[in-house]
């Protein structure tokens, strides 16, 4: 049984969300229940574990309200391994139906990283002790102790050595509590460094796939001997260096392979962004359409279930959760084939930003555009604010101008910012020095922004 008092519940996963995204309430409804019930069904008894499917959902919205924005955030609130994918690269030329499982062994990759960060993690402790006498030795060297004195040995020689390696045994925890303390971050010291061997394999006469190809040069990366350098560096940068390392040592990499394997199928979520552009009109049998279906043809087996190969092992992606979006502009949900419209049965229509959600996303969100500039600034001890009244502009402005030329959502704000303070940025620090403060206002944003509201082609704008 999974203990659930630790997982959020769908009110929670929504509240989560809003901390960045505003609006899409049915949209983080639905994604809230569908991450829940992954959790429930860890919970289900075994033989109905396997049977329970996840519910993969169909995001219907145009570019720039949050689709992408919803999906990433709810991998990050379940701590889940996460991959994105534009469908319409697979009708490329030169496509073959085996690229389409690139998607899968992208996610295990991912599933492989955050496994690996949280088992180094847990052993850095263990590592950062390891570091530690790493880097004392190269400081301080340990004096040998003495050997018990034999027929032609002397014994007052042995006691001197032992005076001196008192001495040195108190030298080192001297310099124990000053590398501790970072007393000596700044003194150079000389390590060894291991260096991955490089292992660019060629195959003569080619029709290799992909995960062969990884597991040839993976295996000769194996087999050629590992190779370390001499570098001098600070100590601090030597922490940082040894430490990677000597975690990397701790860790049991056929463990964390398992178990990024489980991880990747039990929680995984892949997005599918633009699955619009691969849909076909049902009365047209010929042409580009061809190409799509077979796209769509080729993503059905992946989504219905199946076993990819990866060069950690194989992946049922059986449980792994789907989202799909697309803007739906010039097809329909019911262009996709059949089968696929059945693989993706909670649709979710996206809502287009009123100004007062631009208002509300320049204002309210973590990780606002006004908070981000206000952080770069303040690296260079300049204060940057903003007045409600320029929000409401800028919102005001970045509305009519979707309005006017392209709908391309919250993108457009990022225009409209930096139009705004790209003056101020240039003049950061050499006319603008440290301490200043600078407070955006209604008519600071009309100034600047004046040319940006008369122009109605606006072409040099669109993002």
């Amino acid at each position: 049984m999974i203990d659930n008092s630790k997982y959020l519940t769908p009110r929670g996963i929504v509240a989560e969300l809003d901390k960045y995204i505003i609006g899409q309430k049915e949209a983080k409804r639905n994604v809230a229940i569908a991450l829940r019930n992954r959790w429930r069904r860890m919970n289900a008894p075994e033989d109905m574990m396997k049977e329970i499917v996840p519910n993969n959902i169909l995001m219907i919205g145009a570019t720039g309200v949050g689709k992408t924005e919803i999906a990433r955030r709810l991998a990050r609130v379940a701590d889940a391994p996460f991959t994105k994918v534009e469908a319409s690269k697979f009708t490329e030329v030169g496509y073959v139906g085996r690229d389409v499982e690139s998607m899968v062994r992208d996610l295990v990759e991912q599933s492989v990283h955050l496994v690996k960060a949280r088992k180094k993690e847990e052993v850095k402790a263990k590592a950062a002790q390891v570091v530690e006498d790493i880097i004392l030795d190269a400081l301080i060297p340990p004096v040998m102790k003495p050997v018990s004195p034999g027929p032609n040995m002397f014994p007052e020689n042995s006691a001197t050595d032992a005076d001196d390696v008192e001495l040195n045994e108190k030298t080192r925890e001297k310099f124990r509590e000053k590398i501790r303390s970072g007393e000596l971050d700044e003194r150079k010291i000389e390590i060894n460094i291991a260096q991955s061997v490089g292992s660019n394999v060629g195959v003569i006469g080619g029709g290799m796939d992909e995960v062969s190809m990884m597991n040839i040069q993976e295996m000769m990366s194996n087999i050629l001997p590992k190779k370390s350098k001499k570098r001098k560096v600070s100590i601090a940068e030597a922490k940082k260096i040894l430490l990677e390392e000597e975690a990397a040592k701790l860790i049991d990499m056929d463990e964390v392979k398992e178990e990024a394997i489980r991880k990747a199928e039990n929680t995984g979520i892949i997005f599918i962004d633009e699955i619009d552009k691969i849909a076909t009109s049902r009365g047209n049998k010929g042409g580009p359409d061809v190409s799509r279906e077979g796209v769509q043809r080729d993503l059905l087996p992946i989504v219905e279930g199946s076993s990819v190969n990866t060069k950690y092992g194989i992946i049922q992606t059986d449980h792994i959760l789907f989202v799909a979006a697309g803007a739906f502009h010039a097809a329909k949900p019911s262009d996709l084939i059949p089968e696929l419209q059945g693989r993706f049965p909670i649709r979710v229509e996206l809502n287009n930003l009123s100004k007062d959600d631009f208002y509300q996303i320049l204002k309210t969100p973590r990780n606002a555009l006004t908070k981000q500039y206000e952080a770069l600034l303040a690296s260079e001890s300049v204060t940057l604010s903003f007045n409600d009244d320029a929000l409401e502009e800028m919102a005001e402005i970045a509305f009519n101008a979707n309005a006017e030329v392209e709908n391309i959502g919250a993108r457009r704000l990022n225009t409209v910012m930096s139009l705004l303070l790209n003056e101020i940025l240039f003049d950061v620090p050499d006319k603008i020095g440290a301490n200043a403060n600078i407070v955006v206002t209604r008519e600071m944003v009309s100034e600047k922004l004046s040319g940006l509201v008369k122009n109605k082609d606006l072409s040099q704008y669109i993002l």
